[in-house]
């Protein structure tokens, strides 16, 4: 498994633990089908589904993360969120999220920053 496979791994299990945290239930990681992969799918307290992209980065660069999920990014990301709710029959409040991973601080925690309905 390359580095950056690595680093995205860790990134959305740091995310996946922080909604966790805040009570969110952490339906799929890693979801795929045909039309393409969304890192993770949970249900907010609220109950609303919310489709999450996480985007990890290694260092802190010019731009933030969420400037790498563009509309080919989220055409990609709404069709594979049709194919999840045509299987689970999902019919309630649905949303597309995106959390900003970047390294982590001298306390050695990762700094997470979430985007609610991000697109």
């Amino acid at each position: 498994m390359d580095d950056r496979k690595k680093r995205g791994d860790r990134g959305e299990a740091a995310v996946a633990e922080a909604l966790e945290r805040k009570g969110y239930a952490v339906l799929e990681r890693q979801y795929r089908c045909r039309w393409g992969e969304i890192d993770l799918i949970a249900r907010s307290t609220e109950g609303v589904l919310c489709f999450v992209e996480v985007k990890t980065r290694s260092t802190r660069a010019i731009a933030p993360p969420r400037e790498a999920v563009t509309a080919s990014k989220q055409r990609k990301l709404r069709d594979a969120a049709g194919c999840y709710l045509a299987e689970t029959g999902w019919d309630g409040p649905c949303r597309f999220d995106v959390a900003e991973v970047y390294p982590t601080d001298a306390g050695g925690r990762r700094q997470i920053k979430y985007i609610t309905g991000a697109f």
